[in-house]
């Protein structure tokens, strides 16, 4: 009886700790990642701006072979949107363009599965001078209590795959 106790204690204090680490973490939070690019501004800008492309570039894309993409409107516009179902790694969701500027790209983005949410995000493209540029992927988080406490987990994630999709595309475009 008394090891039941323990393991009851035990779970109840990682309980505590969760709760409490929620009410410490902030709820918004934002990943960047930015990289430059030894090709001119427009070029880099136009590459990025089109959902299309994510599919050379993006590591959630590449996560699944199989992954169904349904594109809507006129890709690299505002009002443009993509929606993915795929495996369990990549999840069902979609983005959608809904402000654009000659070097910034806003995204809403819906996610469906695995946990259904809204969040933000952008692709800022800047010159650098007249054949390099920097571009920045954003993704602006907003995650509810308690479950904010988990969202130094998924800043790993976005950030990890925000460097190596930064490489692919430098990978692409300096070829």
């Amino acid at each position: 009886m008394g090891i039941l106790k323990k393991i009851v204690f035990f779970i109840l204090a990682l309980i505590g700790l969760f709760l409490l680490v929620g009410l410490i973490v902030d709820k918004e939070y934002t990943v960047s990642h930015t990289i430059t690019i030894n090709k001119p501004q427009e070029e880099v800008f136009n590459y990025m701006k089109l959902f299309k492309n994510q599919e050379k570039y993006s590591v959630w894309v590449m996560a699944d072979p199989n992954i169904k993409l349904k594109y809507e409107g006129e890709d690299g516009t505002v009002g443009a949107k993509v929606s993915w179902d795929g495996n369990d790694d990549v999840g069902a969701g979609s983005q959608t363009i809904t402000k654009m500027t000659n070097e910034r790209i806003d995204v809403d983005l819906h996610f469906i599965r695995p946990m259904e949410g809204n969040q933000k995000g952008a692709t800022i493209v800047k010159a650098i001078d007249g054949n390099s540029c920097s571009v920045t992927e954003e993704f602006y988080g907003n995650d509810p209590y308690p479950m904010n406490a988990l969202s130094f987990i998924g800043k790993y994630f976005i950030q990890d795959a925000f460097t190596k999709n930064g490489e692919n595309v430098k990978k692409i475009l300096e070829k």
